[in-house]
Formats: structure tokens, sequence, C-alpha cells
């Protein structure tokens, strides 16, 4: 009897969640606090792009392998999943250094709020998949490219001067549609893997992803290391621990966690926590004043993101 209940114990903490319970809402809600202040992090460690996206999928896989280790929630996964894991990834990681890129030439609000056209980028790809889109549907997109237009402040005596690289609007609102478009790949894919745990499924596309980037820019790395490079200050160390740990490893865990217990439309909505707390980091940290034009363009991607899922909660 006690034999039987302690496989019962072990299956219970070895099986990932399957089914949709209660405790989906603040998880979500907890991660995209969390996501709001990526931009944040990223920008005071002083660190290169490239330095920052590999600490983080080093220290992010570890932190994520010892909560696996320790749920002993590793399951062997399937040719397929594998496979899927390895897109993701890649797509991941990819994502992550074009976002970060962005936000030096737009600003971290401006980036963030452009890389939220991510939902229309899925109904997309589902159309790519067979799937019909309607009218209204495509007016939403419409609206949105719009934003995306007026967001990036092309055109204004603002947007000359928003960053020292040439045409630095342009490139920085390419910069966060690749990355929104990287990120679809990474949740079409994702969604695809069942009966894994989420920790077991982030290790594995961190460290998929790493290894790339890692061999991508080695030799960047071997540059580096063949200089007499300072020592990091504790600033920087700090940051870095705060971005693997707090913005990947638990980040990640509750995120995925959220994915299996809502559903997509309740995902969308709590997702637009994230560029409220971007923008809010933008303005009250970094002192940014966007023009009255990128309010509006701003404005009109919350609102047609938010106007089409409206309408899929309608229906």
């Amino acid at each position: 009897m006690q034999s039987s209940s302690a496989a019962a114990r072990h299956q219970a903490t070895a099986t990932p969640i399957t089914t949709r319970g209660g405790g989906g809402t603040w998880r979500m809600v907890a991660a995209m606090v969390l996501s709001g202040t990526i931009g944040l992090v990223v920008i005071e460690s002083g660190l290169p792009v490239e330095g920052v996206v590999l600490l983080r999928c080093l220290l992010g896989a570890l932190g994520l392998g010892l909560w696996v280790w320790w749920q002993r929630a590793w399951v062997r996964p399937s040719g397929q999943a594998w496979a899927a894991m390895l897109i993701g990834g890649l797509a991941l990681v990819a994502n992550w250094v074009m976002l970060f890129h962005a936000y030096a030439y737009v600003g971290i609000a401006v980036a963030t709020v452009v890389y939220h056209v991510q939902p229309f980028m899925l109904v997309l790809a589902a159309a790519l998949g067979g799937e019909a889109i309607g009218w209204r549907k495509l007016g939403w997109m419409l609206l949105a490219l719009l934003g995306v237009v007026l967001s990036s402040g092309l055109g204004t005596a603002a947007a000359a001067t928003a960053a020292p690289h040439m045409g630095a609007p342009v490139w920085g609102i390419l910069l966060a549609l690749i990355a929104a478009g990287l990120y679809t790949v990474t949740v079409v894919s994702t969604r695809r893997i069942q009966g894994i745990a989420p920790a077991q499924i982030a290790m594995v596309q961190m460290l998929v992803g790493g290894a790339a980037l890692a061999l991508w820019s080695a030799p960047l790395v071997m540059q580096v290391l063949g200089t007499a490079a300072p020592m990091p200050s504790m600033k920087t160390v700090i940051c870095v621990l705060i971005l693997g740990l707090l913005h990947t490893s638990l980040m990640y865990g509750l995120m995925y966690g959220a994915f299996q217990r809502l559903g997509a439309a309740a995902v969308a909505m709590l997702s637009f926590v994230y560029p409220a707390v971007a923008l809010a980091v933008d303005l009250l940290w970094f002192g940014a004043h966007p023009t009255a034009l990128q309010w509006w363009g701003m404005g009109l991607i919350v609102a047609a993101v938010l106007g089409y899922r409206w309408q899929d909660l309608r229906s």
C-alpha cells in the first residue's frame, strides 16, 4: 500500500500538467510584469546584446534544469518533440537578440508595443495553415499596421534624433517586427509539444538557442577574451543574475504554466500587462517622451489587438 502511494506521488511530480486548472491568471500576470522590466535590466547591465542573451540562456537553462531535477519531471521527448523544441529554441533566442537591439533604436516603449503585433502574426500563420480569415479580422490587422507606422515616428523631427544610428526608427521597427515573427514561430512550435513539463521545454529551448548563439558569436567572444577586458562591475553581475534567474527561469516557468491553464483569448488579454509595464519603465526610469503621433500609434496597436480579442470572446 505504501509502495503504491509512493509510486503515485512520484507519478504526480514526474507528469507535467495537462489539464487546465486554477492559478493561470496570477501566473500570467506575474510573468508579464517581469517581462515588462526586461529592457531595464538589459540596458543597465551595460553588456553587448549577444553577451546578455548568451548569459541569459546559460543561467536560465541552469535554473530550469535544477527545477526539473528537483521535481523529477524529466520526460523523454519523442523525435517530433525534439524537432519542435529545436525550432522553438533557435527562434526564441534570435527573437531576444532582435528585440534587445531594437531598444537602442526606438526605445523600450515603442519597440515593445510594435512587438505586440505578434497576435496578428499568429492569425496569419493560421491562415497559411488553411484557416479562413474574416474581413473584420483583416480590418483589425490594418489598424495595427497603421499603428506601427505612426509609433515608429517616421518623418518627424524627433525620429531624426532618436538615436545616433542612421535610419534609427526604421531599423528599430524592423527589428521589433522580426522579433515578433520569430516569437510567433516559438509559440507555434511550443504549442505542438504535448506531455512535457513547461520547465523542461524552456530549458531545452535555451540550451539549443544558446549553443547556436555561442557558435555564431564565437569570433566576437574570442576577440573579447584576447583583450584585457576589465572585470564586470557589481551592477552588471546583479543585472545578469536577475535576467537569468528571474526573467528567464522563473518567468518562463510561470508563463508556460499559464499557457497550460488559460485559453488563448485570456492569454492574449493578460499579455498587455507587458507593454504597459514596459511603457511605465521607459517613462519613469529613462525619462522617454514619445511624440503625439507615437502615442496615437501605440494606442492604435493596443486598440486593434484588444478589439480583435474582444471579437473572439464575443464569438
